[in-house]
């Protein structure tokens, strides 16, 4: 397994990020501003945009592992790969994620913990209801994890 910085044309991951993402506009405000990182394990499996935030937060804006590699420990690994790499640089890596009972509890298993919200999120940036595990997802939770 290898994890490295992606240095092209980040749309060309477009449908990855899409996972994690739904709406292009959206992934359109961070994605130029981001640094993007690839998972590479006998082939893409996962990729990730972290940005830099300000006042020593750095912020996974996007993260997806292909949907038939799930579960196998990919995003777990490039969250580890981030906290290790940035220690010192920043001092917390934040999220920004729906209230979903798929996303929440393994941010919480990485060791993210929350930190507040942003009401009506999804609801007023979004041109569709967004779904997750069959829940509407309306607010932005944030999670921090101290690096």
């Amino acid at each position: 397994m290898k994890i490295y910085e992606f240095y092209g044309d980040k749309k060309q991951y477009l449908s990855m990020l899409l996972l994690a993402d739904e709406q292009e506009d959206m992934i359109d405000k961070y994605l130029e501003r981001g640094t993007m990182y690839i998972l590479d394990d006998d082939g893409v499996k996962a990729e990730c945009v972290v940005t830099n935030e300000g006042d020593r937060i750095l912020e996974i804006k996007n993260i997806a592992v292909q949907p038939n590699h799930r579960r196998k420990g990919y995003g777990r690994a490039l969250i580890d790969f981030l906290s290790m790499k940035f220690a010192g640089e920043y001092s917390v890596m934040q999220v920004g994620t729906g209230e979903s009972p798929l996303t929440i509890p393994f941010y919480e298993k990485c060791g993210f913990t929350y930190h507040h919200r942003v009401k009506d999120f999804f609801t007023e940036n979004y041109d569709h209801p967004i779904y997750e595990c069959g829940v509407r997802l309306t607010d932005m939770v944030y999670l921090w994890k101290k690096l």
